[in-house]
């Protein structure tokens, strides 16, 4: 107890904690061990039915009390925003750093993943880019786009659609699962000081959706709530295909069916824009939170039910490349996240574990050149 004592005091939360092999092995044997049991076709198949009805439930219960507001997110990712108001807030966050004492490892790795995603935009992106009708090229490309009116033909085509929300937008973010708004309300204080921009959120509960809207920063004019179903091909979003430069799916696609996770990828990969990028956290296989489920939850290999009848999988990282390349999606980063979090009250240390990615749709091919690409976007 000692020993355990003694790194309470010495941080909460470590980085990137490598597992021993021994750990690897009890992580694999917990996991196998609450598996045996499986859960019964006909209440796997009420679950898959009413999943909205338990979700709804769950909002009904905690509202908005029960995630605290993601506010790391433009530190994992900074993709979300645009390339200007990315180095305004990179600048605001190395003048809060200048006002710490050298911080956290926590800190630390994320200021590194800020300056990684920073690289990768000069060096793919920057410099000598472009954009027609929002989408980034390279200007040799760009000239010979508009220089061609099959092109113009292509880029005017968005004009002629009927109005529709955030379609004067140059910038358009769209977070699936948006539940109580714990990533929409950080990322629309930001976007509120970024003319062009606009936010789509939406959650197949309508509970949470009505949470959204009825929040106090909520404003229709910067974004759009909606009910909506990912797993659901044939009902349309709210905005055509391929006009999305962000989509953030984070802690969502784990609630799915593991039999309709590719089907939600590939839908979602259409509503991107060339150049566009989606950004992914989720839960990690062996994660605390799986191997502490008990006999009797497990509903297929890695997929599990919590008592209030909502659904988790837990993912390995070549699982999510697997299903974004299918869907025609080009790796920019994807790794497993391994945290050490320790409740120093209950004197209990947890091996969390989560998958972070970032995927990115390939850009057009130049209409002279069909073996040229455009430049890449983070």
């Amino acid at each position: 107890m000692r020993n355990i004592s003694v790194e309470m005091r010495k941080s909460s939360l470590r980085d990137h904690m490598q597992w021993s092999q021994e750990e690897e092995e009890n992580a694999k044997e917990k996991a196998a061990e609450n598996s045996l049991v499986k859960v019964q076709w006909e209440d796997q198949d009420k679950y898959e039915r009413e999943a909205s009805k338990y979700w709804n439930e769950f909002y009904k219960t905690h509202k908005n009390n029960f995630f605290k507001d993601r506010n790391w997110l433009f530190l994992e990712f900074p993709e979300i925003l645009p390339e200007k108001r990315r180095e305004e807030l990179k600048t605001e966050e190395r003048s809060s750093e200048h006002t710490k004492i050298n911080s956290t490892n926590s800190f630390s790795h994320k200021n590194e993943m800020f300056e990684e995603g920073e690289k990768y935009w000069k060096k793919n992106y920057g410099g000598g880019s472009t954009s027609v009708q929002g989408y980034v090229y390279n200007k040799k490309q760009a000239k010979s786009l508009t220089d061609n009116p099959q092109g113009k033909n292509c880029g005017e085509e968005l004009g002629r659609l009927e109005s529709f929300p955030g379609s004067d937008a140059t910038y358009r973010i769209l977070e699936v699962g948006c539940g109580a708004g714990n990533s929409v309300f950080p990322i629309l204080k930001v976007l509120c000081n970024t003319p062009g921009t606009f936010l789509y959120c939406c959650d197949f509960a309508s509970g949470a959706v009505e949470l959204v809207k009825s929040h106090s920063s909520y404003n229709s004019a910067w974004c759009s709530a909606f009910v909506h179903d990912v797993c659901d091909d044939a009902l349309p979003y709210p905005f055509p295909d391929e006009i999305l430069d962000v989509i953030l799916l984070v802690f969502v696609l784990s609630t799915i069916h593991p039999d309709r996770m590719q089907g939600v990828v590939n839908r979602l990969a259409k509503l991107l824009k060339p150049g566009g990028m989606l950004l992914f956290r989720d839960y990690g296989r062996y994660d605390t939170a799986q191997l502490r489920f008990k006999k009797g939850h497990c509903l297929s290999e890695n997929f599990y039910v919590r008592g209030d009848g909502t659904r988790v999988y837990f993912f390995t990282k070549d699982e999510v490349w697997n299903m974004f390349n299918l869907a025609g999606l080009t790796e920019v980063q994807n790794l497993v996240d391994r945290r050490l979090q320790v409740n120093r009250k209950k004197k209990v240390k947890m091996q969390r574990v989560w998958i972070q990615s970032k995927f990115q749709k390939p850009l057009l091919l130049s209409l002279n050149n069909p073996e040229e690409t455009t430049e890449r976007h983070p």
